[in-house]
């Protein structure tokens, strides 16, 4: 049914609210800027706009602007701080305002909250509705016209006159015409109906000369106990549990997957504002078994990331090897229709809500993790006419432009410098796992875990936000910008989305002043905007390019990596201080003292002198005294290793000593009565001179 617009103003916001009325009152409105997506970069580019004069509309299928800013994730995946410029440190400076208020404390005293720091100009934690109502002032103080409820017509709702769009279209019939175009959803649904190119999925890492793309086999958030994957247990005939698959495509390669999706949700241990953990609608029990698997197994960490918000809420992450990531349950969303993505976002909710229920109450869930779990419940002042439950599903991943400029693994390192930088990035290259799999002995196992430093922030190009000429001439997409997987773990962060709508949105307006395309603009002439308003675009002194990670392949003698190493315990890796081999260097977190060791088998095929080196990142909270054992021809001997002082060899090796090696040698490092956190990279063997 058509339906017409009637104005309504409530609580800051300008509305356009449907009525049911004759096909005959549609009409085409006409604006300057369009963009369609209410997240927190749609918000950021709109107000931007705004500011410099246009008419603006913000179109948005959903009954409230944010995205994952408003929807739990509270804890801001900032990375470097200082490189966060214009609107979207403005956002967090308000929300320090907001606290610094007493009256925003309601249910714990200020005092008692370790990230709120009088001495910063911004706060990076905060409550959903806060957050909210913070984007609602901040849209209240310019003139915006905002259209909730309203669903792309992806099918031929685009007109296009060439490669101009003319007007976008929605599913009750409304029409916006525009001069220029933002596309600032997290799907990239505009870019693809305006004919825009684009990719799903994972690159193979020789694509753009990259070396974490592709198939990863998961060094972080994996199985650390041997899990049953079929069906019936032991029986490879039964079938495989939801979401594992039987094989794995070799290290580096390309495929359609990608990292998984969860809701980051906001609960609360204080009973007077608790929704109590209930069953969801349409529960599956099989979505559970593999969580139930891995108590059984006997991995005892509670599968969980609790970050403390304000008024004793949190911000919720996935964790370890089952948590609140559904795994592999996403390869349909970005091109689904929308019945179809609706479908996923409901298996996902029942997934997320299932999760903390058979947590809070579940037989087969420890004593000790039930009693945690029920101590929470949903924060009943939160999300209050959506079940207490997030707007948004964490989309890590939709589509991803294909422009003139791919921003890779490169420029996250600092390997490549852009000419035309229009916001920075400093996050680490983050792929959350995007499958499972069975390996060599009938076991299930994570792939696509990456957690790697890029060492710095770097340059996010202009032209990754604007398509091919001969695709498009109007339109900027901030969001699902030109870019590898890879890199766009690393760029897909609720402030760099803040960054790159209002970057979009200024070059939109000067294009829409000269008259000109997108790709026209003079990159001088928005610079000199750009940095008016505060954008931070130049990389700080002393940040070149990042030390890449030594290949263990190309290094000299016999070099076992921890990755190959056999584990005893959890061994997070670490991509924070560089100089490491391979992708990363397992650390003991200084948790269960005593109890964790990492075994290298060494592969000595010609029994010799060798010398055997230790790799390791040297820093302050390292332990003195690490022991690490040596299992050699004559016997064995105990080395101490202080890790806190630099490796002398090259700053990456320290050495053990010469030994007699044969085919059962080894190296044993452990952290029995460490002082620290104990460090376990490479070991490398060197024939003796």
């Amino acid at each position: 049914m058509l339906r017409s617009i009637g104005l309504i103003v409530a609580t800051g916001w300008l509305l356009f609210a449907t009525c049911s009325l004759p096909a005959a009152a549609a009409e085409t409105k006409s604006y300057d800027v369009v963009i369609y997506g209410g997240t927190s970069g749609g918000v950021a580019a709109a107000i931007q706009a705004a500011r410099m004069g246009k008419s603006v509309v913000l179109i948005e299928p959903k009954q409230h602007l944010g995205g994952l800013t408003v929807s739990g994730l509270g804890s801001t995946d900032s990375g470097d701080k200082s490189v966060i410029g214009g609107l979207s440190r403005n956002f967090y400076q308000r929300i320090k305002k907001h606290y610094e208020n007493d009256a925003a404390w309601v249910q714990e005293k200020r005092d008692n909250y370790k990230p709120f720091r009088a001495a910063d100009d911004a706060m990076w934690t905060f409550e959903p509705k806060v957050a909210e109502a913070t984007l609602k002032a901040m849209l209240g103080e310019v003139k915006v016209d905002i259209v909730l409820g309203e669903w792309l017509e992806r099918e031929n709702g685009v007109k296009k006159e060439g490669a101009r769009i003319v007007s976008l279209t929605t599913k009750s019939g409304k029409t916006f015409a525009g001069k220029q175009f933002i596309d600032t959803t997290y799907e990239g649904d505009l870019m693809q109906a305006a004919e825009v190119w684009y990719s799903i999925g994972r690159e193979s890492n020789e694509k753009y000369g990259e070396t974490i793309n592709g198939v990863q086999v998961s060094r972080s958030h994996q199985f650390i106990k041997p899990v049953d994957p079929f069906v019936k247990p032991g029986d490879k005939t039964s079938g495989l549990l939801p979401g594992i698959f039987p094989t794995l495509a070799p290290a580096g390669s390309e495929d359609n997957r990608m990292q998984a999706y969860n809701y980051r949700v906001c609960i609360t241990d204080n009973k007077e504002n608790q929704v109590p953990f209930a069953k969801p609608e349409g529960y599956d029990p099989q979505y559970f078994e593999l969580l139930f698997r891995n108590f059984e197994a006997g991995d005892p960490r509670l599968p969980l990331s609790i970050g403390m918000m304000p008024n004793r809420k949190t911000d919720v992450n996935n964790n370890h090897a089952v948590s609140t990531d559904f795994i592999s349950m996403n390869y349909d969303y970005p091109d689904g229709d929308d019945e179809q993505r609706e479908e996923i976002l409901k298996l996902h909710e029942m997934y997320v809500r299932g999760l903390f229920w058979v947590l809070a109450t579940h037989d087969r869930v420890p004593e000790n993790i039930k009693k945690e779990v029920s101590r929470w419940g949903w924060a009943k002042d939160e999300f209050t006419d959506n079940g207490h439950f997030p707007f948004w599903c964490y989309i890590r991943e939709g589509r991803r432009m294909i422009g003139d400029y791919v921003q890779t693994e490169q420029d996250c390192r600092r390997q490549r410098i852009c000419p035309d930088p229009v916001g920075m990035g400093s996050y680490n290259m983050d792929s959350h796992n995007c499958q499972r799999f069975v390996d060599e002995t009938g076991h299930v196992r994570n792939e696509g875990d990456v957690q790697v430093s890029p060492g710095g922030p770097y340059l996010i190009s202009y032209k990754a936000i604007v398509p091919k000429k001969k695709e498009c001439t109007n339109l900027f997409v901030p969001v699902c910008l030109s870019c590898s997987h890879i890199a766009y773990g690393s760029i897909r962060m609720e402030p760099v989305f803040m960054i790159l709508g209002e970057s979009a949105a200024t070059a939109a307006s000067l294009c829409i002043d000269d008259g000109i395309a997108v790709q026209d603009l003079e990159y001088a002439r928005l610079r000199k905007h750009l940095d008016a308003q505060g954008q931070v675009l130049t990389i700080p002194a002393g940040r070149g390019p990042s030390q890449p990670p030594l290949d263990p392949k190309k290094l000299p003698g016999i070099v076992v990596d921890d990755a190959d190493a056999k584990k005893t315990g959890d061994w997070p890796i670490g991509t924070t201080i560089h100089g490491y081999v391979g992708e990363g260097y397992a650390h003991d977190a200084h948790e269960a003292v005593g109890e964790k060791k990492v075994r290298y088998e060494l592969p000595i095929t010609k029994p010799g002198q060798y010398e055997l080196r230790m790799s390791y990142t040297a820093n302050g909270n390292r332990a003195s005294n690490v022991p690490v054992t040596i299992y050699h021809a004559g016997g064995t001997d105990l080395v101490t290793v202080n890790q806190k002082k630099a490796p002398k060899i090259d700053n990456v090796w320290t050495s053990l000593g010469t030994f007699e090696l044969n085919g059962k040698s080894a190296v044993e490092i452990a952290n029995i009565n460490a002082d620290g956190h104990v460090i376990a990279d490479a070991i490398q063997a060197l024939p003796a001179k």
